[in-house]
């Protein structure tokens, strides 16, 4: 969750520091904090909210240097203030350090710290940390920083990503990762190197970027890097090319990353296709994914497991998998899979969805698959990612960098992926008729066009958003494939407009929710015309028959809806194992638009983080 920034080089860190750190806002944060080499001595700046509070201290107290660590934080330990912030110095001002993870095991370091006359100056797990490296440095020995980080880092129970540097030792930065607390990416220049939790930070500077796996060190100079386990082995990990383009992390002439990402939508979408779907000859080619008919013949059962938006994904594409490949899924929440001893095995596929590839939870689920004996694949955005790594086979998302800490284009992106997943899958395994498969495929091509149909509808959006901004609670309810968008709708209107809403399933409406239903409480019914159509015009009727203000979504030309309608969404027909891909584009600009008349801010909306770093 939190954001770190490093570098080392020829030029003043301060400004690639700051920049870097803006770069993450999308990850949520609470204090940010700046330290810098200046002159032979650790500057550090930091304050409590926004970033802006931290440039403007560092403008009235500049800070200048050619090696410097920045941080945002995310409250765990300590209230967010300026004293609890990152970064924090050591008693002799040599050391100081970054952290992103929790020490599970804080109290009793620090007990065992305060015992050896170690003076804390915040409430946060964090400090130990640099304490505990001073400790090694001050041993009177030879110990010098790797060393001494290498011993610290052997006392910390939990996952953790760290970064820190010395006064003396001036030449160098270490980093660490341990387990799965976020990502430590590597960045090669021309006589710099970078560091950074997230690659955005750092894109406009270098393509060239390594990623440290868990229980790995990486020491960074002017002149390259180096990177060993923590047993000290020598590593020699995979440089990557990163092909994202810079400026599909600036906002454009959108007011909001939000906006920009919906609107996005129509590339994503394209460029999930291409090179992926042969439309002559009516086949998917998924090459990352490493599966063979064998393979496929083998697997008994998938389960598809994620978290938030991801595992609505999921369960669109349980559904797409079972009615074309005909085998079965499962879909479980991430941070429960571990817990509950699920049964997997060899022929078990257990698939990820998550557009980090870095949340604590599905990595932890990927682990537990993974010591069971079952297959990992995983549908990820971010390249290089953990869970990409070590996955046996990948479904690279698409879509560019999503900065919005609301996914939209990161949940369009893998419903196709679990679509074309399905055909591969049925093709492989001998379910799928070629006539069947060649009609799938054909309606791929209308989908780009579709989502752009749908877009242009968004002054309509509006008008709807206009009539419900005030509204303090929403009920959302679907059915069949579409009742998962009920579920993504309800959860995007909420965590940005921060407007109670509840997603459904329709059939079980009567069983409960429908004694909420009044004027006070829209509901708003994904009714486009698909096999459910008949069962959700009939709940458009019943919500109306109890006086709801009722907001359908529809097929354009529907004759009946209308006349049930207070305010509709209409979207283009659409073949309807594609129409979650198509129907959630309306909820999506719906939440947008309401978040933004309410004046609230969209792209980081309050108690959140756009990866889940920690449990």
């Amino acid at each position: 969750m939190c954001g770190i920034v490093g570098y080392i080089g020829p030029r003043d860190a301060t400004p690639i520091i700051l920049n870097g750190l803006r770069r993450l806002e999308y990850r949520g944060y609470d204090s940010a904090g700046i330290a810098v080499l200046q002159d032979g001595e650790i500057q550090v700046r930091r304050d409590a909210g926004k970033l802006s509070r931290l440039a403007s201290l560092v403008d009235g107290d500049p800070v200048h240097g050619n090696l410097g660590i920045g941080h945002t934080r995310w409250a765990t330990h300590g209230e967010p203030n300026a004293r609890n912030a990152h970064p924090h110095i050591g008693m002799t001002g040599d050391v100081v350090v970054v952290h992103n993870g929790i020490v599970e095991n804080f109290l009793e370091l620090r007990d065992e710290l305060l015992a050896e006359g170690a003076v804390f100056k915040s409430e946060t797990d964090s400090e130990v940390i640099v304490h505990l490296v001073e400790r090694y440095l001050g041993t009177g020995s030879e110990i010098g920083l790797v060393e001494a980080a290498r011993l610290a880092l052997s006392h910390l129970r939990g996952a953790h990503a760290i970064v820190l540097f010395s006064s003396l030792e001036p030449d160098k930065i270490v980093a660490a990762r341990i387990g799965n607390a976020g990502g430590v990416v590597i960045g090669l220049g021309e006589g710099e190197m970078y560091l950074a939790s997230d690659m955005p930070a750092i894109l406009e500077h270098t393509r060239k970027m390594a990623f440290l796996e868990s229980r790995q060190m990486v020491v960074l100079t002017r002149q390259g890097f180096s990177v060993q386990t923590l047993d000290g082995a020598p590593v020699q990990p995979e440089v990557h090319s990163i092909a994202w383009d810079p400026v599909a992390a600036e906002k454009g002439e959108y007011r909001h990353f939000m906006q920009k990402e919906i609107h996005e939508q129509v590339r994503s979408l394209t460029e999930t296709l291409a090179g992926r779907v042969d439309f002559e000859g009516g086949r998917i080619n998924l090459p990352g994914l490493n599966i063979t008919p064998e393979l496929a013949r083998r697997i008994k059962k998938i389960i598809i497991t994620a978290c938030g938006t991801a595992s609505h994904a999921g369960m669109v594409g349980k559904v797409l998998i079972e009615n074309i490949a005909r085998l079965p899924v499962e879909v479980d929440i991430a941070s429960e899979f571990r817990y509950r001893d699920p049964l997997v095995g060899p022929d078990t596929a257990v698939l990820v969805v998550s557009q980090s590839g870095e949340t604590a939870d599905t990595l932890a689920a990927m682990e537990e698959a993974r010591r069971k004996g079952a297959v990992l694949w995983s549908i990820v955005n971010v390249i290089g990612s953990q869970a990409m790594r070590i996955s046996d086979g990948a479904i690279s998302m698409q879509t560019g960098p999503e900065i919005g800490v609301a996914s939209t284009k990161a949940y369009t992106a893998p419903l196709v992926d679990l679509y074309m997943l399905a055909i591969l899958l049925g093709d492989l395994r001998g379910t799928l008729s070629e006539a069947r498969r060649m009609e799938l495929i054909a309606d791929l091509r209308k989908l780009p066009r579709l989502a752009g149909a749908a877009l242009e509808r968004e002054p309509e959006v509006i008008k709807v958003a206009q009539a419900l901004v005030n509204t303090q609670h929403c009920l959302y309810l679907g059915r069949g494939i579409n009742m998962p968008t009920a579920y993504e709708g309800a959860l995007k209107l909420k965590e940005i407009s921060y407007i109670h809403a509840e997603g459904y399933p329709a059939g079980e409406m009567k069983h409960g929710p429908i004694a909420l239903i009044d004027r006070s409480m829209p509901v708003i019914v994904i009714a486009p015309r698909d096999p459910w159509y008949e069962k959700m015009f009939s709940q458009v009727q019943q919500a109306k028959a109890r006086g709801g203000l009722v907001v359908p979504l529809a097929t354009d030309g529907d004759q009946l809806i209308p006349a049930f309608a207070d305010h509709i969404l209409w979207v283009p027909e659409t073949p309807w194992l594609l129409s979650p891909v198509i129907t959630v584009i309306p909820l999506q600009l719906l939440a947008y638009h309401i978040a933004a008349l309410r004046g609230l801010d969209v792209d980081q909306p309050r108690n959140l983080a756009k990866s889940v770093t920690v449990e």
